[in-house]
């Protein structure tokens, strides 16, 4: 949902298939909002499912600042080394290790990631082999986005005093909404089958909430509602 910055106003809703996140629209609505309602956007707050480095990218290029919650990184199995304990070297483009070690860059792959291994020959005999990689050749491998000093500017914005606030005026405004829409309308279920279907129990459920805050608006004001 995209809502507007005085009355809370829904302005946009889309659904998408099951096996497809929201993220991966994110940038296209944006836009599609921003041409039909001239919106001035110059931040935006977004939950942790958005923090990607396509979207810190996406964001970047259309000089519009990020500020996105937390997302907890994939843990690792129970045991083994977690790659934060890997420092990158900018000036070195590599990871080192705990034991001092330089991950070299080796590859990128179709997604973006750029691989960066360690030398075989110097793990098998390092004292924290078993709990860094179960790797058959003694080898840990850390990959790292190629938009990833993008996307840890936009992480950085949540640490902010101005982010810390768009945070917060976003859990007062977006999450109500969301609560909303479950509780009184039905958001809970799909319910209906198909997209198109689902598409339009969303539409339905948006009107209703903006003819509310529309009411309400005009009791506080005490203005004539529109013919």
């Amino acid at each position: 949902m995209v809502r507007d910055g005085k009355l809370g106003i829904i302005t946009d809703t889309h659904a998408t298939p099951a096996n497809v996140h929201d993220r991966i629209v994110y940038l296209g609505r944006l836009d599609r909002q921003r041409a039909r309602f001239g919106f001035d956007t110059r931040a935006v707050g977004l939950d942790a499912g958005y923090a990607t480095a396509g979207i810190a990218k996406g964001l970047e290029d259309r000089d519009i600042l990020g500020v996105t919650g937390y997302r907890n990184p994939t843990p690792p199995r129970p045991g083994m080394m977690r790659k934060s304990k890997f420092a990158y070297d900018q000036s070195l483009d590599g990871y080192r290790c705990p034991e001092g070690q330089t991950l070299s860059y080796a590859t990128t792959d179709r997604n973006g990631y750029r691989h960066y291994k360690s030398n075989p020959k110097v793990c098998r005999t390092c004292p924290l082999l078993a709990s860094c990689t179960t790797n058959a050749k003694a080898q840990r491998t850390i990959t790292r986005h190629v938009w990833a000093t993008v996307r840890e500017r936009t992480d950085a914005h949540r640490l902010t005093p101005w982010g810390k606030a768009i945070y917060k005026r976003r859990k007062e405004t977006v999450e109500r909404s969301f609560a909303d829409a479950k509780q009184l309308h039905g958001h809970r279920y799909a319910r209906f089958r198909s997209l198109w279907r689902v598409k339009v129990q969303c539409l339905l459920a948006a009107t209703a909430q903006n003819i509310k805050k529309i009411a309400m608006a005009l009791t506080k004001t005490k203005q004539p509602a529109p013919a």
